[in-house]
């Protein structure tokens, strides 16, 4: 297969699966805004195809618009921040285009996007866009990591505005593991790559560096709802010792008692799964903001691990190699860890023995991000990416923290070693899970 031929297919895949997960919904639903801070369902159906074509079509090839309007209305979604205003009226149906205008725009762009895939001049040196076809793996990563967004925004939607597939059965068999902490020796942790090393890399990935880490002792398995049902029934809700001044003040607006996946009813905790209310799994890792992580960890005497530390527990080794993946060389499959689709939901910690870093560490990728306590920045040597230059600029600063690995709904071309994730710490919506760390004298 050919390289335009390998990187239409890849398009049309990406594609196929948004279509997929728009097929999950109920009309009802379409012009639905299950979260306050982001746009209704309706837009992200316009902006995956707008930004493609924005990007690759009109500015990386000087190419015809197909409708400036449209084109203008989908190209960038918002960066959610608890402080702001609901987007009032975003969800009435008279503010957006009808469902077949999108799918028409849609339908088009995916045209022009194929055609301009099957060129043989979009590797151009030099060039602010092409060079090293930047502006093609930018939409398509871009695509890819939006289908974990538009899963964010189906989670919060009643139940009778998703179809549940057939083969949908949640594992939340099992008790969870015990609770155990591996040493890791002082070493240097592998952080960023360099841009010639690899197919494509977002600028808040480059340059390469190395980093000096202390020994330290990690949690082998993500903490679980078992775990964390310790911190809520001891009362850490109430207790101000072991959050930030931030925090309280978001704890006492929302009124907030237990993690954004839990219901209690009639006294019983639940956890909101994607297509139904179960029972609290148990052995599931709980899916918490970083306010939330950092005060678990306070509370059990511990802390949040550096995105360096995460670095040397998931890619480091014994004898101060560095690993591909966690695993080893071979690439990520469903023996290795719960991501690329293949769950709805968390698995029970654990599940995936194949997938365990060389120290031993469990899920360090898949079954939820990680949160780390590293506030987003750039790496030393950050140039801002031609294609995208807001992309990772617009959020450095801390506001923002770093997670590392990758959630049941992540795609696997997104799992690197250097890729990062990176969301404010109080926004309840995302597939988060951390482990702690403590020091090693």
């Amino acid at each position: 297969m050919s390289l335009t031929t390998a990187l239409q297919s890849r398009y049309v895949r990406i594609r196929a699966r948004t279509g997929e997960l728009f097929d999950l919904l109920t009309e009802e639903a379409y012009y639905a805004q299950p979260i306050d801070l982001r746009h209704p369902v309706v837009f992200y159906d316009g902006h995956l195809p707008a930004f493609s074509f924005n990007t690759l079509v009109r500015k990386a090839l000087g190419g015809p618009s197909i409708d400036p309007g449209l084109e203008k209305l989908f190209a960038r979604g918002i960066d959610p921040d608890e402080r702001e205003s609901p987007l009032g009226g975003c969800g009435a149906r008279d503010l957006w285009p009808s469902r077949a205008t999108v799918r028409q725009f849609a339908g088009e762009v995916d045209r022009r996007v194929l055609e301009a895939l099957g060129r043989s001049d979009l590797d151009r040196p030099g060039d602010p866009y092409l060079n090293h076809r930047e502006a093609v793996f930018t939409i398509l990563e871009h695509e890819a990591m939006h289908q974990e967004t538009l899963l964010y925004l189906w989670h919060r939607l009643p139940y009778d505005q998703k179809r549940r597939p057939a083969t949908y059965a949640p594992r939340t068999e099992g008790a969870p593991p015990s609770r155990d902490r591996v040493h890791v020796p002082a070493g240097r942790a592998a952080l960023g790559v360099n841009g010639d090393a690899v197919e494509f890399s977002w600028d808040n990935e480059r340059p390469a560096y190395q980093e000096d880490v202390p020994a330290f002792d990690i949690d082998r398995h993500n903490v679980t709802n078992a775990d964390f049902l310790a911190f809520v029934e001891a009362g850490g809700y109430e207790q101000p010792q072991w959050w930030r001044a931030d925090d309280i003040d978001w704890l006492r607006r929302e009124r907030r008692t237990a993690p954004p996946f839990w219901h209690c009813h009639h006294g019983v905790w639940h956890w909101d799964a994607m297509f139904e209310r179960l029972p609290l799994p148990p052995a599931w890792p709980v899916f918490v903001t970083q306010a939330e992580a950092s005060a678990y960890a306070r509370w059990s005497g511990a802390r949040l691990p550096t995105e360096a530390e995460y670095q040397r527990a998931a890619y480091g080794t014994p004898d101060g190699g560095v690993r591909r993946h966690p695993w080893g060389d071979e690439p990520p499959t469903a023996e290795h860890g719960a991501f690329d689709f293949f769950t709805w939901d968390p698995q029970p910690a654990g599940s995936h023995p194949a997938g365990a870093s060389a120290w031993g560490i469990h899920d360090l990728v898949g079954n939820g991000w990680e949160w780390t306590s590293t506030p987003f920045r750039p790496f030393p040597g950050f140039v801002a990416m031609a294609s995208y230059p807001e992309y990772s600029a617009d959020f450095f600063g801390e506001e923002h923290f770093v997670m590392k690995g990758a959630s049941p709904v992540t795609a696997r071309e997104l799992i690197r070693p250097s890729f990062r994730n990176w969301f404010r710490p109080r926004y309840p919506h995302v597939y988060a899970s951390f482990r702690c760390v403590t020091p090693h004298d």
